[in-house]
């Protein structure tokens, strides 16, 4: 996974506002590798702290790493089971909403 592929992962990320979430999915696409979103989580794992990745989830709304529910909460986020409850009405689509 190069650099730029990254940068500009992370850099999407960095625009889903508090009290959203958004999918590997949607940050594939908005990136333009629309397949991709296994790498959209790689990136994920070890990127700065300024980068809200407790904000990135599953497309089915469940989390991908479960101590990322505390952050969520705090944010005033349900998750319920590692679901977000109101998934469809927190999902933020960078394709539409940028």
């Amino acid at each position: 996974m190069n650099e730029i592929f990254k940068q500009q992962v992370w850099e999407i990320t960095k625009l889903v506002p508090k009290g959203r979430v958004t999918s590997y999915g949607a940050i594939a696409k908005a990136v333009g590798f629309p397949n991709h979103s296994r790498h959209v989580g790689k990136a994920m794992g070890g990127c700065p702290k300024d980068v809200p990745a407790h904000r990135v989830i599953s497309s089915s709304g469940t989390l991908s790493v479960p101590e990322f529910q505390s952050k969520l909460e705090a944010e005033g986020i349900i998750v319920d089971n590692f679901r977000v409850k109101n998934f469809k009405n927190l999902f933020w689509n960078p394709l539409t909403e940028l």
